[in-house]
């Protein structure tokens, strides 16, 4: 372990005598110091030497000691930087003129050795516990300009990623993106009359209509706990009951598409009043995915591979502007609470076997 630096003292008197005086005292009881014959070279050896505390005469040619003293305080950098004024006048007077103009502690000449050593301990020691508590604040501002930073990046983090596995991967324990397998159900939603609005279109109207669209729609897929696999133009996949378990997540996803349904009704009149003819469609299975990171080094998403994707991105294709169509499955999980219509059995691009399908109309009243 190194040996800690001794403490660092300037002394600043004109008189040669009392300067060696002071600096044989000092140096035999171990510290370091450094001399200056005036007030302009003592302002200038402080700032060059940085020393831990001031001895500093009161009666000197040019600057006197009141006039260092204050040029000391001046200086923010100083603020608790111990100074200690030594004189041979008066010291009732002197003592209230050096405590003015912002000195710590104060002797009188000829001084006793004994107190001076006893003075700069006890100084020392207050300014090592000023340093300490001014360490402490300098880590403490340095760790809350890290927290911020972190919870920036956190931030950051959230937007690229589900929030559901950001908090996970944030959280510790289990890696959300380790490949796992799971019963999940499966929303897809997609627009109607998109490709016609993009040929008729200037890509400005088109960014702005697809920033409402997907502000509203994540603000309710967010508001149902779904997780967001992706933004695909028009298109948009969600899914539940991963990263996090839900109790029900066929209903949390029928919720979820019905009240997309009606809020995307008001956004749709808005947009017709400006010419842009625009439906959605959804479509709902659930089924067992294998999940976790798709991607490659330097690119990661979090999705889900498996045939209920496809089932629920074919029921979505199928969807007429205003529907929700839902798997056999869903419909066994969610019957009592909805109004819905069956439409039979589709054959689905893709799948070999026609799927039993309904259309959901709204929630029981």
């Amino acid at each position: 372990m190194a040996e800690p630096k001794p403490a660092r003292i300037l002394v600043v008197d004109d008189t040669p005598a009392n300067v060696k005086l002071l600096a044989d005292l000092l140096a035999f009881k171990g510290y370091e110091v450094v001399t200056a014959a005036s007030g302009e070279e003592g302002l200038k050896r402080l700032a060059e030497q940085r020393p831990d505390l001031v001895l500093l005469d009161v009666m000197m040619p040019g600057m006197n000691g009141y006039e260092v003293c204050r040029a000391i305080r001046a200086d923010a950098a100083h603020a608790v930087l111990p100074v200690v004024m030594i004189t041979s006048l008066d010291p009732a007077q002197e003592r209230i003129k050096g405590l003015e103009a912002g000195a710590d502690d104060f002797l009188t000449k000829p001084f006793n050795q004994a107190e001076l050593l006893a003075r700069v301990k006890s100084l020392l020691r207050i300014k090592s516990l000023w340093d300490q508590l001014s360490d402490l604040n300098a880590n403490l501002e340095k760790r809350v300009a890290d927290g911020v930073a972190e919870l920036e990046r956190l931030s950051r983090m959230k937007r690229f990623l589900a929030p559901q596995v950001a908090d996970l991967l944030l959280a510790g324990g289990e890696d959300p993106l380790k490949s796992h397998r799971r019963e999940i159900t499966v929303a897809f939603l997609d627009l109607r009359g998109f490709t016609t609005f993009t040929e008729t279109s200037d890509p400005e109207e088109v960014m702005g209509v697809l920033r409402q669209y997907h502000a509203e729609m994540g603000r309710l897929i967010m508001a149902h706990r779904g997780t967001l696999e992706r933004f695909a133009g028009d298109g948009i996949m969600v899914f539940f009951n991963d990263p996090v378990p839900l109790d029900n997540p066929a209903e949390s996803a029928v919720r979820m598409a019905l009240e997309m349904q009606r809020s995307f009704g008001v956004l749709a009149g808005g947009w017709k009043k400006r010419g842009y003819a625009l439906g959605m469609g959804i479509g709902i299975a659930e089924g067992y995915a294998t999940l976790g990171a798709i991607g490659f080094e330097e690119r990661w998403d979090y999705g889900a591979i498996g045939n209920v994707t496809n089932v629920a991105a074919r029921l979505c294709s199928e969807a007429q502007a205003g529907q929700v169509l839902v798997s056999q499955r869903v419909m066994a999980k969610v019957e009592s609470l909805v109004e819905s219509d069956p439409v039979g059995e589709l054959p689905l691009k893709g799948l070999s076997r026609p799927i039993p399908t309904f259309n959901v109309r709204a929630l029981r009243a």
